[in-house]
C-alpha cells in the first residue's frame, strides 16, 4: 500500500502544513529545533523512519517503518498558557476521532492515550516551550505483531479490523479534527470535555497511580471541567491534572 502523504496534505486545513523528515530520532526533539529557528504555527514534521521516539516520562515509543505512524505538531498557541495542558486532551480526542473514522470504537485512557480493546493503539507526548508547544503522535496503524515486552498491552488498526489502512488517510484525519479541537480549549472547552468524558476508560474503574514521589489507590469518579481527574480515595476526593502512571486494577 503507497502513502501519498503529501497528497493528504494537500487537504491540511490551514495553517497546517507537512514536512517529511526520511529519519528522525524523535520528531519532537526535530520540530523543537525548527520552532527555536523560527518556524511558525501549523508545521506537522512526519519522519518516514523514526530511531528515538518516546513516550511520557521518556519510555520508548515503538515504531515499525512503513507500518507505523509517528509525527509531530508544533503550534504557538493564542490562548494563556494557563490553558496550554488542556491540548493534551483536545490531541487525544482529535486522534481518537481519527480512529473512529476507521470504524472503531476508541477509548481514551487519561489523559491521552488511546486504547482499543483495553489495548493502546496509540499515544501522545506534549511538550511546551516558551512561546510554542510541540505535539507528538504515534499511532499503531499496520503492525501485525510487537516486541514480547509490549505484545499484551499493545494493537493497532491492522489487528482489530483485519486489513491495512493508508497511513496518510489516517495522518490527514487527524490533523482535520485537530485543528478544530485545538481552538475549544478556551471558551468551547467543554464540548471538548464532553466528548472525552464518552470515551473515557478510567471512570469508574478502580487505579492505582503515582504522582511525583507519592502512589495511591482509589477510584476514578469522572474528569472535571478543566480536564482534571477526579479520583475517590479513603482520604476523600481528590482533583489530579496530572499523574506519572496510571494501572487499573483488575481489568476486564
Amino acid at each position: 500500500m503507497t502513502d501519498d502523504f503529501h497528497g493528504a496534505a494537500a487537504f491540511f486545513p490551514p495553517p497546517f502544513r507537512l514536512m517529511v523528515r526520511e529519519s528522525a530520532g524523535s520528531t519532537n526533539d526535530e520540530a523543537r529545533l525548527l520552532a527555536q529557528a523560527g518556524e511558525p504555527d501549523g508545521l506537522v514534521l512526519l519522519a518516514l523512519h523514526q530511531t528515538t521516539g518516546r513516550g511520557r516520562r521518556g519510555t520508548p515509543w515503538f515504531y515499525q517503518p512503513g507500518v507505523s505512524l509517528a509525527f509531530s505538531i508544533l503550534i504557538r498557541p493564542q490562548e494563556p498558557k494557563v490553558l496550554w495542558p488542556r491540548l493534551s486532551l483536545a490531541a487525544g480526542l482529535a486522534v481518537a476521532e481519527a480512529i473512529e473514522t476507521c470504524g472503531l470504537t476508541a477509548g481514551m485512557k487519561w489523559p491521552n492515550d488511546i486504547w482499543l480493546q483495553h489495548r493502546k493503539v496509540a499515544g501522545i507526548l506534549v511538550e511546551a516551550v516558551a512561546d510554542f508547544v510541540v505535539i507528538g503522535i504515534g499511532i499503531n496503524v499496520n503492525p501485525t505483531a510487537f516486541p514480547a515486552e509490549i505484545a499484551d498491552i499493545a494493537t493497532s488498526l491492522r489487528i482489530e479490523t483485519g486489513h491495512d489502512h493508508p497511513r496518510a488517510e489516517v495522518l490527514g484525519a487527524v490533523i482535520r479534527r485537530f485543528a478544530l479541537r485545538r481552538m475549544q480549549i478556551g471558551a468551547d472547552f467543554e464540548v471538548v470535555i464532553d466528548a472525552v468524558r464518552q470515551r473515557c476508560v478510567l471512570t469508574g474503574r478502580r487505579v492505582s497511580l503515582t504522582t511525583g514521589s507519592a502512589s495511591r489507590q482509589g477510584l476514578i469518579e469522572g474528569i472535571g471541567p478543566g480536564g482534571e481527574l477526579w479520583l475517590r480515595t479513603s482520604d476523600g476526593l481528590e482533583s489530579l491534572l496530572q499523574a506519572d502512571e496510571i494501572r487499573i486494577l483488575h481489568p476486564c
